[in-house]
């Protein structure tokens, strides 16, 4: 069932949020900032927390106008924009937060009963009390809670009007300028203030059941931004004209002393805490509701136990056993540093959010409220520097727990069904790099293997897809093909079936890697213009993978295309793999080379990035030569280990002496046939020759175990 919507931009939005900006720091901390930084750099303190609460307002009116709002508030908005995980790992830490902060409120009420009625009460007894009576009202609906918000918000504007009404407006020299009490400074006095303003998300609290969030959260929460703006700054100029700054910074009940109606000031400061207990014991089983429903929580906690118009009574339970537990614990300071921290980590997210989205210009982002992406990232790091500001230890602790939380949602794979920002910042990030990579001169030292590798049914074939993984070692692409044969009117079908499978297989064996299917008519004539037409501008793939199979005819077409893909500039690897053997113990790799060949320095990349595999790990690569004339041996000896050190590679290098002139055949079977692996250069063939390679090929390797065979594009020599 969906929400009921019922709530508008005044009690549903307005309301909340000017009750949590005018909070007890309002009556009994103002005036201290007042006195410690005098009247003009308390305007600025106020001009930078309002900023910073003003930018975290549009960043989140810009982003609850792109969507559909739902339940859950600030966590619901950052889920839909970063993921699932991110939503998770900055929602749950909020809404303990907003649990822990109902006890908090209901105990920092009852400490200024306490000290204005002059005599001790019993907190664990009373604080539970007005929890029970808070958490009837929020499990019975939000909406007698809201009607209950009038009573305290009138309640507040009298208390303030108490104040403002005085006769006292002309101002104090003395507090024009600082008088910082003890160590405290601009900044100091800056972190004791600036929690006033965090209560910027509070009438969000409510989304999934306000009547039209893309007009009531902008206008609701902007406007109580404002009005509260005011209001501090005509209250610190009140508080300029009423006593010296020491007054201010000792007297904290200054406010009450010098009220027309003291009483009226005592009622404020109660209904501003008793207000921000309400809001929060709103608000949080909201939140958790959100949880529970993406699954970041476990699914009862989303239960509303039959609630005619969808409260969340599961989540109010839960809120309440979780306050009550700290107001059992009688003393909150400390974890009053880190409740602050996970707020203003959310509002900086919040503001990141909004920021990112507006660079990378999604086509999907289409605020009707817009915001530029400057406010939005100015808000991001003033929040951070706030953070920084008010507890560095506390930032590194809540940004630690968030970082645990996320890794864990993380390992519980929660599936999402929705988009988010992310996939446009790395596909603007991606647009950015191969622009750049276009107006850069490619070096062959930056050259790597972006490997195709035409796989057919990966199941039958894992062989192509471990040795293409072994080859990514060098920072490689790999593309994993299955080209089709397919011309009905089901390709589309089919397509996205294979496509599935292929993905499914990637997934399953922990593969790096795209996939890729073809529907083709012809498979053998499409290879060369896949192999044309895969990649964008400079970043492509410049190595084709094959198999080499048991079939005559199927060998006969691979040989055949192999000109083409050398024309088009691709390096083509055969892998002929023995499934008796697989690679054997993955410790030797012989390199057998001509001398004439151009394939000599692929062969030696190729082995050298094989063996950077863990599986590889300690193996040895042995480059094998033959020479007809003994007097030659060293001769060549040293201009393969010439070969070795201009490329910066170890190897052991054999020199084979074959005044016999037995074939090549016999000597590969005697010194390579217990090898793990064995690279051979490939020719190229010519026209009508296909039949007679393919047959060459099969008679030199198959004694052998798994080979590679390599042609490069580096030179044309032929090496057979």
């Amino acid at each position: 069932m969906k929400n009921i919507r019922r709530f508008g931009t005044f009690d549903g939005v307005f309301l909340p949020t000017i009750l949590s900006l005018f909070g007890v720091i309002l009556f009994l901390r103002t005036g201290w900032v007042v006195g410690n930084a005098g009247l003009i750099n308390a305007l600025i303190i106020l001009s930078i927390a309002e900023f910073i609460s003003f930018a975290t307002a549009l960043s989140l009116s810009a982003i609850s106008t792109n969507i559909k709002v739902g339940t859950g508030g600030v966590y619901y908005i950052v889920s839909r924009s970063l993921g699932v995980n991110t939503g998770g790992a900055i929602g749950i830490p909020l809404y303990l937060s907003q649990a822990i902060s109902i006890s908090f409120y209901i105990i920092g009420f009852l400490e200024s009963v306490q000290i204005l009625i002059g005599s001790n009460i019993n907190f664990k007894i009373w604080g539970t009390v007005v929890l029970l009576l808070f958490s009837f009202l929020a499990y019975e609906g939000a909406d007698f809670a809201v009607k209950f918000q009038y009573l305290i918000f009138s309640l507040l504007v009298l208390g303030i009007l108490s104040f403002l009404i005085t006769p006292h407006w002309i101002l104090l020299k003395v507090n024009f300028t600082a008088h910082y009490s003890n160590s405290y400074n601009f900044w100091k006095v800056f972190a004791v203030f600036f929690p006033a303003v965090t209560g910027i998300t509070a009438g969000i609290g409510l989304s999934g059941e306000l009547k039209d969030p893309e007009k009531n959260i902008p206008i609701g929460s902007i406007t109580a931004v404002v009005i509260s703006f005011i209001v501090y700054g005509l209250v610190m100029w009140k508080a300029a004209s009423l006593e010296p700054s020491r007054v201010l910074i000792e007297n904290t009940g200054v406010f009450v002393k010098d009220a027309t109606i003291p009483i009226l000031v005592i009622l404020g400061v109660w209904a501003a805490t008793i207000s921000s207990a309400l809001t929060f014991t709103l608000g949080a089983p909201r939140t958790l509701k959100a949880l529970a429903d993406d699954g970041a929580v476990p699914k009862f906690m989303a239960s509303t136990l039959n609630s005619k118009k969808q409260e969340p009574r599961m989540g109010v339970i839960v809120s309440f056993f979780i306050a009550e537990a700290f107001i059992l614990l009688g003393s909150l300071n400390q974890v009053a540093t880190v409740i602050t921290m996970f707020f203003l980590i959310t509002y900086s997210v919040s503001n990141y959010s909004a920021g990112i989205q507006g660079i990378i210009g999604n086509p999907s982002y289409r605020p009707r409220f817009k915001v530029p992406w400057t406010i939005s990232f100015a808000g991001f790091a003033g929040t951070l520097l706030a953070m920084f500001l008010i507890s560095p230890e506390g930032m590194i602790v809540a940004a630690l727990a968030i970082l645990v939380v996320y890794f864990l949602l993380k390992r519980r794979g929660l599936h999402q069904t929705w988009g988010d920002v992310r996939a446009g910042f790395w596909i603007s990030l991606a647009r950015f790099a191969l622009i750049k990579l276009k107006e850069t001169k490619l070096d062959p030292l930056n050259w790597r293997p972006n490997l195709m590798v035409f796989t057919g049914n990966p199941e039958t074939r894992l062989y192509l897809s471990k040795m293409a993984d072994w080859l990514s070692r060098g920072k490689g692409i790999i593309t994993l093909f299955n080209i089709v044969e397919c011309c009905s009117d089901r390709a589309s079908l089919d397509r996205e079936k294979e496509l599935q499978k292929l993905k499914e297989f990637i997934y399953r064996n922990k593969l790096t890697a795209f996939a890729e299917v073809e529907m083709v008519k012809d498979p053998w004539e499409s290879i060369p213009c896949i192999a044309q037409a895969h990649g964008i501008g400079k970043l492509y793939s410049n190595v084709a993978l094959f198999g080499w199979g048991q079939h005559p005819q199927k060998e006969n077409h691979l040989i055949k295309i192999i000109k083409r893909l050398i024309w088009l500039n691709r390096d083509v690897l055969i892998l002929k793999y023995d499934k008796s053997r697989g690679f054997g113990t993955q410790r030797t790799i012989d390199i057998w080379w001509g001398g004439r060949g151009g394939n000599i320095e692929l062969m030696l990349l190729l082995s050298y990035i094989i063996l950077m595999n863990d599986e590889w790990k300690g193996g040895k690569v042995r480059i094998l030569r033959t020479v007809s004339d003994k007097t030659n041996m060293e001769t060549v000896r040293e201009i393969t280990e010439k070969k070795l050190y201009s490329a910066r590679l170890d190897a052991d290098v054999k020199i084979i002496l074959n005044a016999e002139y037995r074939p090549l055949k016999e000597l590969m079977e005697k010194f390579s046939k217990e090898a793990d692996l064995t690279i051979v250069g490939l020719p190229v063939p010519k026209e009508g020759e296909e039949k007679t390679i393919s047959k060459k090929i099969n008679d030199l390797i198959s004694p052998l175990g798994s080979v590679l065979l390599v042609r490069s594009t580096f030179k044309k020599e032929v090496f057979l």
